[in-house]
């Protein structure tokens, strides 16, 4: 009887969850579904009617898309901001949180103090002097001067982050690496990277997708020839209300790259988020 009933539990339990999960993706198929209609059946009703004549749909709002020269190049100005943003920062908070955690040097304490104290500080506060700065050195408009601010406000979080799991290491594990004569870059690159990559999958997560959604930081500093896609996306909206033909698909590919960067890690996702519980 009481398999029965932890049967039935666990059957309810997981149809719970697969009725939360249609509901989720309910948006996405339907931002799909209205990429591939045309504006005049767009126009006369909504994207579910669609279902019943699939004969409308068809791939032509992509050909368009390819050939929108502003989407197609705001693209990979997304790419080019996305990708080095958050290598940089999972690189950088990488070896900053093993400094932390592991090395003792001069006033370790009070820089990770400041650390900690930079997580509250809000984004607006540096735009305008960032982008005076960044208009002196140069940077102002460009892809590198977006990198480069997104580096700048994601590293507290980042090395935070990894500096508490990777504290959370066995000491005797790296004592035994150095009695075995490892280097600190050996112990760090063949011993706490790996022990670290769910933490660190997470973090990369985390901080692909704030960057690819941003549109705050990339409305202030970046130009006409290296905006992303979100604020190509709401130029056109703004200049062009009814080109849904070519903003819907243009919305799904801005939506689905970052879920297909999540399902791709998601293993390594929920082992960093477990990890985390359990210590």
């Amino acid at each position: 009887m009481n398999a029965v009933r932890r049967g039935l539990g666990n059957g309810l339990v997981q149809a719970f969850l697969v009725v939360i999960g249609l509901i989720w993706l309910t948006p996405l198929a339907g931002l799909f579904v209205s990429s591939l209609r045309s504006a005049q059946d767009t126009a006369k009703g909504g994207w579910w009617t669609a279902l019943a004549s699939p004969g409308q749909l068809s791939f032509g709002n992509y050909s368009a898309l390819l050939k929108n020269a502003g989407i197609t190049q705001a693209f990979w100005n997304t790419v080019l901001i996305s990708v080095p943003t958050t290598a940089l920062v999972v690189v950088i908070a990488a070896l900053a949180g093993y400094a932390f955690a592991w090395l003792d040097f001069p006033g370790r304490e009070p820089l990770f103090l400041l650390v900690v104290a930079l997580l509250v500080v809000p984004v607006q506060i540096g735009l305008l002097p960032v982008a005076k700065l960044f208009g002196q050195l140069g940077l102002f408009g460009t892809i590198p001067g977006v990198v480069l601010f997104h580096v700048a406000y994601g590293l507290p979080f980042a090395v935070f982050l990894l500096r508490n799991y990777f504290a959370e290491m066995p000491k005797e594990m790296l004592e035994a690496a150095r009695m075995d004569g490892g280097s600190e870059w050996r112990i760090f690159t063949r011993l706490v990277l790996p022990v670290g990559r769910p933490a660190i999958a997470s973090l990369a997560i985390f901080q692909f997708l704030w960057v690819w959604n941003d549109m705050l930081v990339a409305l202030l500093f970046a130009d006409s020839s290296s905006q992303p896609l979100t604020v190509e996306l709401q130029s056109q909206i703004r200049q062009f209300g009814s080109n849904i033909d070519v903003l819907a698909p243009g919305a799904f590919l801005s939506l689905i790259v970052p879920v297909v960067v999540f399902f791709a890690f998601q293993r390594h996702f929920v082992q960093g988020v477990m990890a985390g519980s359990v210590k």
